[in-house]
């Protein structure tokens, strides 16, 4: 589906212009060179290096999962530090300060999402179309209500359970939408492919269950925050209208932001925030400033990254990324992991990279 990202992959990836070796720089096709006809160009001198066939069983590697350019690799950079820092800051308010008032967390997130994704709207930096409101303002709905379930739930579940822990559920959400549009879609499923979700799966149910033995009180947040996530995710790929992720970002942002200060007063967030005692500390003001900020760079960043590689060098990164901010998370914050809980993360970690490589043999489809 064209989406619109055309022209914004040409702006921040130099060289996805010239990706096609067909066509040269001037626009010519592979009859022209430069404007004139093929006939009138000179041969090819003998000592002009040949390209490379791509031919099976060349030894090259293949198009998607060829590493990007060096304007690529600062944008993956700068993703895994988002990636790092957001997770981090979370964290920091959420459990270290106890700020466990959902409603007010989530709804400043939401707010200084819709502020920054305006502003950069408008002064050019990000592509979106101007009647995009209008056209999706009802049909999106069903995807704020997912939305909200999900980075609610997610706070909660955040503020009791290790990172590892958490990352690992999250995965679980986009593996079981994956699985359930590949069934909607009536695509044929490899052994390869079936084995890496299953034991994806099979991990997960084990996870929840000594997260419910453990942690009675976070488990009922962690199946909703794994539930949402993944219905959202779905919706995202089935929805017939063409919205871009920034797009649907912003819808999610602009909506959830209406929803979740409606409801601070009704859920007492509002008044039982007042007797916070880190309420008026400047460590409190800059984690929650922090946390808005980085959410929705992070957002734009991964959309940019999206665009510049393919989709299985992006899972790749994805991969890697969580396991640095998983290791690094148990020298940060104290986190107590038992030998079940480990052996599952280590197993939903197999099953993930079992997964990407699986897809690297598949027909991609770009996200």
């Amino acid at each position: 589906m064209d989406d619109g990202h055309s022209d914004v992959a040409s702006r921040w990836c130099p060289g996805a212009r010239d990706a096609d070796p067909g066509v040269n720089r001037r626009g010519a096709g592979p009859g022209l060179v430069a404007g004139k006809p093929s006939g009138l160009s000179k041969p090819p001198s003998r000592f002009q290096p040949r390209a490379l066939s791509p031919a099976a069983g060349s030894g090259q590697t293949p198009s998607r999962f060829r590493p990007p350019q060096m304007w690529a690799k600062r944008l993956e950079l700068c993703f895994s530090l988002l990636f790092v820092a957001s997770y981090f800051t979370n964290k920091y308010v959420l459990s270290i300060l106890n700020f466990t008032y959902p409603t007010l967390f989530q709804g400043w997130q939401t707010i200084m999402g819709t502020i920054l994704l305006q502003v950069a709207w408008k002064l050019g930096w990000l592509e979106m179309r101007r009647t995009f409101l209008w056209s999706a303002k009802v049909s999106w709905l069903p995807a704020v209500f997912m939305f909200v379930g999900s980075i609610y739930a997610g706070s909660r579940a955040l503020s009791k359970l290790p990172i590892p822990v958490f990352l690992m559920l999250q995965n679980t959400s986009e593996v079981t939408a994956n699985l359930i549009l590949k069934i909607a879609k009536k695509e044929k499923l490899s052994c390869t492919i079936t084995s890496s979700m299953l034991v994806i799966f099979t991990a997960s149910v084990f996870l929840l269950w000594n997260i419910f033995k453990y942690e009675s009180g976070s488990f009922f947040w962690a199946v909703t925050h794994v539930t949402c996530a993944g219905g959202y995710k779905v919706f995202q790929k089935l929805k017939s209208c063409a919205l871009s992720e920034l797009e649907q970002q912003y819808l999610s942002y602009l909506y959830s932001m209406v929803f979740l200060i409606c409801a601070a007063y009704p859920s007492g967030d509002a008044f039982d925030a007042l007797t916070f005692p880190f309420f008026t500390s400047y460590q409190f003001h800059s984690g929650c400033c922090a946390s808005g900020i980085l959410g929705v760079s992070l957002q734009v960043v991964s959309v940019k990254l999206k665009n510049c590689v393919s989709t299985v060098w992006y899972s790749s990164w994805m991969l890697v990324t969580k396991i640095l901010t998983a290791c690094m998370s148990l020298a940060v914050f104290l986190t107590d992991l038992n030998i079940t809980t480990s052996c599952c993360l280590v197993l939903g970690v197999l099953g993930e990279a079992i997964l990407i490589y699986a897809s690297l043999n598949g027909p991609e489809v770009k996200g």
